[in-house]
């Protein structure tokens, strides 16, 4: 395992990911000269500039720094690139992402939170307990908090909160104290083959947990029972056969309050939540019980629950205007939703909170091999709008697949109300057609239809 301490200079390929540019910043708090590559500017990318990190957009090898004691890279990044190519020619020391993270929390008390969706939110909530109540923690993030616009803090206190990646295996890098799965549904098939294999490797990730340590998984999960911690706590939204549980449900002003029990041990009454969907009220129930367990006090953790303002992208309010006299009132609400069970979430979520509104979708699908495995689970979740308007797919990594589309997804559809667009054509219908409630979802480039929107929309209103 790398010292990490010895290291000077670090090279990022791929330093936009939000991974990446969480341990960018992780050495760069710490005084390392960092840099990076990325394929296109974006919002993170010119964050990192203007916090100090040089970032360069073209595969150029002139532009890699040769005196780089470690190069940094991620699974994402094409074996052809040119940059890559060059450092593994010149047998530099070169890491991937999840072992310099495991290098990182080797010797710290990791709360380490997995899933195949909900880890994002439960991690940043985690983390934000922890550093609101004054507990104190290191943070490393999938997303960008609202709180602290970023996806890394550090702290004293050697406790780290770790969002824990399935991709590529890179979680079974990480030594968790405290393990919290969040969901175990078959996704990234491209590496595992099949969901028997998915499942197998969160079952190895719970056998990482460190003696005494505990995993906390929410209540049902196919395979629970397989999970290796000696010590296992469960978390569901409201079936009182888990361990913790939420009850006393109530919607407000776009968020919920609500009480957190422990069977037979500790009830926290009257939380708020300022963040929509119910499945953020069951992440919120395992922030609560990590917090729990850390031993933070009851009031302390219901006023960082109050305090939290969420995760970019994450049900987050672009606009939220209310009813009036003579007007439905305008809901327009940006998700990173790119699995069937997060858009039916998401979708359903928003329905709830909101019935008397039309819900309109933009979904943006993400990778070849997830539109081909999963089109019928993305037709039933997308089936739960009004209308639905289908952006291009969003390769990222991966190579054309012959026959797989957004049409693909269409065509299962059962919806009257579908329609395929590109950007400019989505832009022009939201000018001509009447919105009520607007869901934009997917986890490529669409979030640069946000702002857009929102100003079309705002100028509508």
């Amino acid at each position: 395992m790398v010292d990490v301490g010895k290291i000077r200079k670090i090279y990022f390929i791929g330093i936009g990911g939000i991974g990446m540019s969480a341990l960018a910043r992780y050495f760069r708090f710490h005084g390392k000269e960092v840099s990076g590559y990325d394929r296109s500017e974006t919002v993170l990318t010119r964050q990192l500039a203007a916090e100090g990190i040089a970032v360069h957009y073209d595969d150029n090898v002139e532009q890699a720094p040769r005196d780089a004691d470690l190069v940094v890279y991620t699974p994402a990044i094409p074996g052809d690139h040119k940059e890559l190519s060059f450092y593994r020619q010149n047998s530099y020391l070169l890491l991937k992402r999840s072992d310099v993270l495991g290098a990182i929390t080797e010797s710290s008390f990791n709360i380490c939170v997995a899933g195949t969706h909900g880890k994002t939110t439960v991690s940043a909530m985690t983390a934000h307990i922890l550093r609101h109540s004054g507990y104190g923690c290191n943070a490393f993030l999938g997303g960008i908090s609202v709180n602290y616009n970023s996806n890394f803090w550090s702290d004293r206190r050697n406790v780290c909160v770790v969002e824990a990646d399935e991709y590529d295996r890179s979680f079974l890098k990480l030594t968790p104290d405290i393990a919290v799965i969040t969901a175990m549904d078959p996704d990234h098939l491209d590496i595992y083959g099949t969901a028997e294999q998915v499942e197998q490797a969160f079952i190895e990730f719970s056998g990482k947990v460190k003696t005494g340590g505990v995993v906390l998984s929410k209540y049902g999960l196919k395979r629970d029972r397989d999970l290796l911690a000696a010590r296992r706590l469960t978390y569901h939204l409201a079936d009182g056969n888990a361990d913790i549980y939420a009850e006393n449900i109530r919607m407000a002003a776009g968020g919920y309050v609500f009480d957190v029990q422990r069977k037979e041990g500790w009830l926290l009454r009257n939380l708020v939540l300022h963040m929509g969907g119910m499945h953020n009220v069951e992440n919120a129930a395992a922030a609560v019980a990590v917090a729990c367990e850390l031993g933070i006090g009851e009031e302390r953790i219901k006023n960082a629950i109050e305090a939290f303002r969420g995760v970019r992208r994450r049900f987050e309010y672009v606009l939220n205007i209310p009813a009036s006299a003579g007007t439905r009132g305008l809901v327009f609400i940006d998700d990173y939703a790119h699995h069937p069970e997060e858009l039916r979430a998401l979708i359903s979520g928003a329905r709830g909170l909101f019935p008397g509104l039309s819900c309109t979708v933009i979904f943006q699908p993400h990778l070849y091999s997830r539109t081909r495995d999963f089109a019928e689970g993305f037709a039933k979740s997308l089936d739960l709008a009004d209308q639905v308007i289908l952006l291009p797919l969003y390769p990222a990594r991966e190579r054309p697949m012959e026959g797989v589309t957004s049409r693909l997804i269409l065509d299962k559809m059962h919806g009257r109300n579908k329609w395929m667009m590109d950007k400019k054509e989505t832009l022009n219908w939201i000018k001509r057609e009447p919105v009520e409630m607007l869901i934009t979802a997917g986890a490529g480039d669409i979030d640069g239809l946000v702002k857009p929107i929102m100003e079309i929309l705002a100028k509508k209103n």
